[in-house]
């Protein structure tokens, strides 16, 4: 308090010396001896007041830049000021209460705005864009959890699907058997698919699978690494005994390339999918070179997806937003590989039963193992969806459907497929999407 009054003085004390000076001159001009006391006094309050005037500006000055939160003392220094004026400058009171009022207000809310936690103002810090080249390979398997289950630390969660849709089919942990693909857990470790007989590395025309090779001369897998690639690549060219497409002798993958449209990951979010494989198991991972050479060699160059920016982070947690057509939004969901669909190309899957909802909805609502609350078609095939056990077509096993799309699926998205669906009847030609 004592430096801020120096500093007062230092301020304003020609303003308080003129001040002073003029009061004693016009108080010696005054002969009546209680009018001259009245005066004394007036001149004493007006020096005061002048004076706390004063250092309510030096503690504007010396706290302005500060963060101690003292800048509205200085409001409450002039608002007392003007009120003990006003006590004894008669002539002035009515204004000076009104001026006093307007900084008790402003003091009042300053005060309370400036004791909230404040906010450092200042310009966005620079975002660090990171190459995927230039990542650890902790840094790459995080990005590959990402991608498989839309989050760090997210694999075990039940219903965690990332960009790469892979827990839509697969299981990841010991003891967890897919109905639709095989459990990943030990992939990196499988050399013994590569002496399968019925892969033939060596040979590609003696595989008994429906397609030979990813693309012609692209060769054939002779790492595990290769092996993996390609079996994201070209997901038929070896089929895991017992997940292949029914009816097909297990020569067919239900499985969609996964660098090729509705997933479309780039050959970096598939080094890191493979690296976060790798780590997992307490592997040491080729690096992000090997393996994205290893994809190069299963992926022509114009087969590539092409990603705006290089950047880790790019996996959304929607499979679709409601945007798309309804085509697309059945293929991003992967109800293609699942299910038949009228009218939608490519949905010719056979794990689930063929969606003909506008002539079934209303039978399995009334089936006697119905355990859902659907009234009507449309509310059954919204049901459907977001709780596939309600009603489980035979001969479907239960729990092959997830129940995860309630979550992944927008509204809008939901709304187009029941649209959709409740259009299909046996019999009677698809609707136009």
């Amino acid at each position: 308090m004592g430096n801020l009054i120096a500093e007062a003085l230092s301020i304003g004390w020609v303003a308080l010396a003129i001040l002073a000076g003029l009061l004693v001159y016009f108080q010696m001009s005054i002969s009546d001896p209680a009018a001259k006391k009245r005066a004394v006094f007036k001149t004493f309050i007006g020096i005061v007041a002048t004076l706390l005037l004063f250092v309510a500006i030096a503690n504007y000055k010396n706290n302005f830049y500060g963060e101690n939160r003292l800048l509205p003392v200085s409001l409450v220094m002039i608002t007392v000021t003007t009120f003990i004026m006003a006590l004894y400058f008669t002539n002035l009171s009515a204004l000076l209460k009104i001026g006093g009022m307007m900084f008790f207000v402003a003091a009042f809310l300053s005060g309370y705005g400036n004791w909230l936690p404040q906010v450092e103002g200042g310009f966005p810090p620079v975002e660090e864009k990171k190459t995927w080249d230039s990542m650890t390979p902790q840094q790459l398997a995080d990005e590959g959890e990402k991608i498989i289950f839309g989050g760090v630390g997210k694999n075990k969660e039940q219903g965690a699907i990332g960009k790469g849709q892979c827990p839509l089919c697969h299981a990841f942990h010991a003891g967890m058997l897919g109905e639709r693909a095989p459990n990943l857990l030990g992939l990196p470790t499988r050399k013994e698919r590569l002496e399968d007989p019925k892969y033939s590395k060596g040979d590609p025309s003696k595989r008994i699978y429906s397609i030979k090779e990813a693309f012609p001369g692209s060769g054939t897998a002779e790492t595990v690494q290769e092996y993996i690639a390609e079996s994201h690549s070209c997901p038929s060219c070896y089929v895991v005994e017992g997940y292949g497409v029914k009816g097909t002798n297990d020569k067919e993958s239900p499985m969609p390339a996964i660098h090729k449209p509705p997933i479309s990951l780039s050959l970096p979010e598939l080094a890191a999918v493979d690296t976060w494989m790798y780590l997992r198991e307490g592997m040491d991972a080729p690096s992000f070179e090997e393996i994205v050479k290893s994809y190069e060699k299963f992926i022509p160059e114009g087969d590539r997806p092409k990603q705006e920016e290089e950047k880790a982070g790019a996996a959304t947690s929607l499979m679709a937003d409601g945007s798309e057509p309804v085509d697309q939004i059945f293929a991003k969901a992967q109800c293609v590989s699942c299910h038949t669909i009228p009218g939608i190309p490519g949905a010719m899957g056979t794990i689930g039963p063929k969606l003909e909802e506008g002539t079934t909805a209303s039978q399995r609502i009334k089936d006697p193992t119905y355990k859902g609350t659907a009234k009507s078609p449309t509310e059954y095939i919204m049901e459907s969806i977001v709780d596939p056990s309600a009603f489980v077509v035979k001969p479907f096993p239960d729990n092959t459907m997830p129940k995860v799309f309630g979550q992944k699926l927008s509204a809008g998205a939901l709304k187009k497929i029941v649209d959709y669906l409740s259009q299909v009847k046996t019999g009677a030609p698809p609707p136009k999407i």
